[in-house]
């Protein structure tokens, strides 16, 4: 039993210093990316800021880009939520979304993690790595809140119950989405192409005549 119970305590201890070093990695990483940004920061330049070697790297991350994302992911996550947390909820559904926009895309200039979004030499990497992540659940970070908020606006008339309200979650997702493809689409269209398409798009769900 005592054998037991202290091999319990050295796989508890190995999981808490396997997660340490993962997290001096994650920490380092969001620094160094913050300064010289993701193209010019490479993995030795971590590890030797963690004090690990490269191989210890691997043990945690499979590439410099899914490390990337793991970071942008939370500080998108950070700044999703900032943004919706200062909507004023009593305005119109139109005036809100256009201003969660407004947010968002001056939140994502001002964060360098979050600005690399819009770096032209390195955002197709990053797409690829976004999609692979996160398939068609770009708003799971704010989903819960905002569709709380959409059942409010169609419960006060102010948008369409014809559509359902997590069929309107979609169209979202879907707006969220084109972002995704600034390469195809044009990167000099963005981000005034997603204004418009929201204004249009929300134009049409607030269209709550019979």
């Amino acid at each position: 039993m005592n054998n037991i119970f202290f091999i319990h305590i050295v796989i508890i201890m190995l999981e808490v210093q396997m997660e340490d070093k993962k997290m001096l990695i994650y920490s380092y990483a969001k620094e160094l990316f913050s300064a010289k940004g993701f193209k010019d920061t490479n993995i030795s330049e971590i590890t030797k800021k963690a004090g690990m070697a490269v191989g210890t790297f691997y043990n945690y991350y499979s590439s410099k880009e899914k490390l990337f994302m793991d970071i942008f992911m939370e500080e998108n996550a950070v700044l999703k939520k900032e943004c919706f947390q200062s909507l004023d909820l009593h305005q119109s559904p139109l005036i809100a979304v256009r201003q969660m926009l407004k947010l968002n895309v001056e939140g994502m200039r001002a964060n360098p993690i979050l600005r690399e979004w819009y770096n032209k030499s390195v955002f197709e990497k990053l797409q690829q790595a976004y999609r692979e992540e996160n398939g068609i659940n770009a708003v799971d970070f704010l989903y819960d809140g905002f569709l709380e908020l959409v059942a409010l606006w169609q419960e006060q008339g102010k948008m369409r119950k014809d559509i359902d309200s997590k069929m309107i979650m979609m169209i979202f997702a879907a707006i969220i989405n084109v972002d995704t493809h600034k390469e195809e689409i044009g990167l000099e269209y963005f981000p005034e192409l997603l204004q418009y398409m929201t204004e249009l798009i929300m134009a049409g769900l607030m269209d709550c005549s019979e």
